[in-house]
């Protein structure tokens, strides 16, 4: 086997150095999450840590360890945007969703909206 003392660090390694410690750059303290699926008894464990670069944005960290190893994997800012507007897109299509059941609901119930309410009142 090579001599570990020779061997380069990985992109996962070397951008967390090229990260961290920069002046322009702050990062969360790393989480780390355990995950059981019931009945299989499967778990995999995972540590997330988050860095903020001024200029290009969220470098996002995920170690996976498991019975079959450990991955590691640096998400970079792209990546990380793209989540989080995915995240958004959901977030506001189940509020809309939840929105429109509501109104149904009211409207089934013969319940009238705030600005009808207001207006049949003044007359």
């Amino acid at each position: 086997m090579a001599n570990d003392q020779n061997v380069m660090p990985d992109v996962y390694d070397r951008l967390l150095g090229q990260l961290h410690g920069l002046p322009d750059t702050i990062n969360t303290k790393m989480s780390s999450l355990r995950v059981v699926v019931p009945m299989v008894g499967d778990s995999r464990s995972f540590s997330v840590q988050t860095y903020r670069q001024k200029e290009w944005g969220d470098t996002i960290f995920v170690e996976c360890t498991s019975k079959d190893g450990v991955v590691r994997i640096a998400l970079p800012p792209e990546v990380a945007d793209t989540i989080a507007r995915q995240r958004d897109q959901l977030t506001a299509r189940n509020r809309s969703k939840t929105a429109k059941a509501t109104a149904l609901a009211r409207k089934e119930a013969g319940i009238l909206p705030g600005f009808m309410r207001k207006g049949r009142a003044a007359k």
